[in-house]
């Protein structure tokens, strides 16, 4: 076993959905804007058409040669994690996990104002599971709503200031 660690950097996210302009307009809610109306490197873009991914990307992905799509990265300020959505047409998809599966379940976004976004989100059809909590020892204050096709979207208040017995 090799002692030298990896070099990664955050790169994306990616989520699928059914409806690449109805969730381009959703994590736009969110405060995502487009970074780049394609994902280049797939050879796929925002357009209406969908477009097939190329045979060494599908392999790559292990998706099926010949599936088309549509796709776009968006960004929450200019840093990484980007946001990945595609649009992948004629494959079959399966529901999205729940907080109780395996796996990449939700994604988290920080705010320093959990009670103003959600009446904001609310406002604007964004439906939650949660109403905000308080996490344990109220070190966080948690709601969870989720996009058009139910994936999971953590929004976290965090209070650092009363982290000093947990991080000693």
């Amino acid at each position: 076993m090799t002692t030298e660690k990896p070099s990664f950097g955050w790169g994306h996210i990616n989520i699928n959905v059914a409806n690449l302009d109805r969730s381009i307009a959703f994590y736009k809610k969110l405060g995502f804007e487009v970074f780049i109306p394609a994902i280049p490197y797939l050879a796929l873009d925002a357009a209406e058409a969908p477009k097939p991914v190329p045979g060494n990307a599908a392999e790559a992905l292990g998706i099926q040669q010949g599936t088309k799509g549509r796709a776009c990265i968006m960004q929450l300020g200019d840093g990484f994690p980007k946001l990945d959505l595609t649009e992948l047409a004629g494959v079959e998809q399966s529901a999205p996990l729940t907080n109780s599966d395996r796996g990449l379940v939700r994604i988290c976004l920080a705010t320093e104002d959990l009670e103003r976004d959600v009446k904001r989100l609310k406002a604007d059809g964004v439906e939650f599971l949660t109403e905000p909590k308080a996490g344990h020892a109220d070190l966080a204050d948690i709601a969870v709503c989720k996009d058009p096709d139910g994936t999971l979207i953590e929004l976290l208040q965090v209070y650092l200031d009363r982290w000093q017995a947990v991080l000693g």
